[in-house]
């Protein structure tokens, strides 16, 4: 009778936890994507879209909005001054929003100011020049910029400090070129450098692999380098890296979520849910893996404590080129 009696209750506390899970259940799901669209936030926020769609952990369809402006930081403002509380938004980052904030880019806010998360892969970067350009190599590439750095134009997205230019600073400083004298074309978000190299106006692009992948897939464009410590598995194995070139140069770019200060802590432990859960499914990785992005799985306080460390390790880089406030 006992043993009768606690399954029941049991049962019953199962059933209680499960509709406050759907109770938490936002009714218009939002992801934004700090950029316009066809770039990395993009991305990022079109993998969640449709991870969580397919596992069924989110019933209500997700839109996805775009607030550009500052590789992030017009949304990061917007969501700390005017939309702190709100449960069912969540709004993509990377490597380059951490990067930023390490420069004081965000204005007053800092890296304490939103509840990081989830990180769902990781991306790396790449230099990218079109299918019929003379630049077979990285050598070819980083041969004609110490002749001569204005011979190279050369399109990413974010202006000096961002992302893309700090892999690009790192690749000029590897051959003895001072990264100012480079011709840098800056562009908002990772779709747009793509734009301007088919269209012939930049020489090549630095930027995410990934937002270059489908364009490689049709065979409009070429990857001369992979910033990664090895080669990437699978159909992107005959790409290669950096280091096996001759420099020692990688940058991976996490991709992945935050939420505003104000979201009460059963919203967030809903998202954290429902996040871990879709991190954890094999139809997940594949959806992951069609994207190409890499396996990288972050939630709540591992999160934060990661993003903390490489805000501090991306202010010592930033200092190094002389890029703090």
């Amino acid at each position: 009778m006992n043993t009768t009696f606690t399954r029941l209750a049991l049962a019953a506390a199962g059933l209680v936890f499960a509709g406050q899970l759907l109770a938490a259940e936002p009714k218009r799901p939002e992801c934004i994507a700090a950029a316009k669209p066809g770039g990395g936030f993009d991305l990022t926020c079109k993998l969640a879209q449709s991870g969580l769609r397919d596992a069924g952990l989110l019933k209500a369809p997700m839109r996805v909005t775009y607030m550009p402006g500052g590789i992030g930081a017009v949304a990061y403002n917007a969501v700390v001054a005017q939309r702190p509380k709100e449960a069912g938004t969540i709004i993509a980052f990377s490597s380059g929003s951490l990067l930023n904030l390490a420069q004081g880019k965000f204005g007053r806010y800092d890296e304490t100011a939103v509840k990081w998360l989830a990180a769902i892969g990781t991306d790396y970067g790449a230099v990218i020049v079109r299918d019929d350009s003379p630049y077979k190599t990285l050598n070819d590439l980083l041969d004609v910029l110490k002749q001569d750095p204005s011979n190279l134009v050369i399109g990413a997205g974010g202006t000096i400090g961002s992302q893309d230019w700090m892999q690009t600073a790192l690749i000029a400083r590897s051959v003895g070129v001072d990264p100012q004298k480079l011709r840098y074309v800056a562009f908002e978000g990772g779709g747009e450098p793509m734009t301007a190299l088919l269209g012939s106006h930049v020489q090549a692009v630095i930027s995410g692999l990934s937002e270059g992948t489908a364009q490689l897939e049709a065979g409009k464009v070429r990857v001369l380098a992979v910033l990664s410590e090895e080669r990437m598995p699978g159909k992107l194995a005959g790409i290669p890296t950096a280091k096996e070139q001759g420099y020692n140069i990688t940058w991976p770019i996490v991709r992945g979520f935050y939420m505003g200060p104000e979201v009460k802590d059963e919203d967030y432990s809903w998202w954290k849910g429902q996040f871990e859960q879709m991190l954890a499914s094999d139809d997940f990785a594949q959806l992951r893996q069609q994207r190409d992005l890499f396996p990288m799985a972050m939630t709540g306080d591992e999160l934060r404590d990661f993003v903390f460390k490489q805000v501090e390790q991306y202010k010592q880089l930033a200092a190094e080129f002389g890029l703090v406030q």
